[in-house]
């Protein structure tokens, strides 16, 4: 194995604690949203329990966290929906470039996503607020996107790296 490869693999941790900090939050937030409902549902039925009016906002709030972070989790596990069907037919080589091709595409939108996301989210976010809650800004509603952004362009960098390596590397090597 290359030296460089030796070297950059060092790294290989500091995306295990990136994955297990997203995979933490995104748990905690589907806790969040789970009792936030109940209590919501609850509320609903029972007289003597409070329907809070800020429980719908904050949920979808919470959910748009969860589904761009989990999308960022499925990067770096390869779960996302491919087009695999003719990777039988095709030259090993076709299809590796072919996933680095799919790779820096989705580099490219997590960049987009984090640069406009946080425009956006920092300018037209930040001007509103949450009708159920006039004290808290729009910011919030709006942060997920360049989030996730940042999630994606760890991942794929880390994606990147593994097939620019296998290029190199024997998968007996590795």
């Amino acid at each position: 194995m290359p030296k460089i490869f030796e070297t950059l693999d060092k790294v290989r941790p500091v995306y295990d604690i990136v994955y297990k900090v997203v995979l933490f939050i995104c748990k905690i937030l589907l806790i969040a949203d789970i009792l936030i409902t109940s209590y919501a549902v609850v509320g609903r039925y029972i007289p003597f329990v409070s329907d809070p009016s800020w429980s719908e906002e904050v949920v979808l709030t919470l959910m748009s966290y969860m589904a761009v972070l989990s999308a960022a989790l499925a990067i770096r596990r390869g779960a996302h929906i491919r087009m695999t069907a003719f990777d039988p037919y095709l030259p090993k080589i076709a299809v590796k470039i072919l996933d680095i091709l799919a790779d820096a595409a989705v580099l490219a939108l997590g960049i987009i996503m984090l640069v406009c996301g946080w425009n956006y989210a920092s300018t037209l976010g930040g001007r509103g607020f949450y009708v159920s809650m006039p004290w808290l800004s729009r910011f919030w509603m709006y942060f997920p996107v360049p989030l996730a952004g940042a999630a994606m362009i760890v991942f794929e960098v880390e994606a990147l790296y593994n097939h620019i390596k296998s290029f190199f590397v024997k998968e007996a090597d590795a």
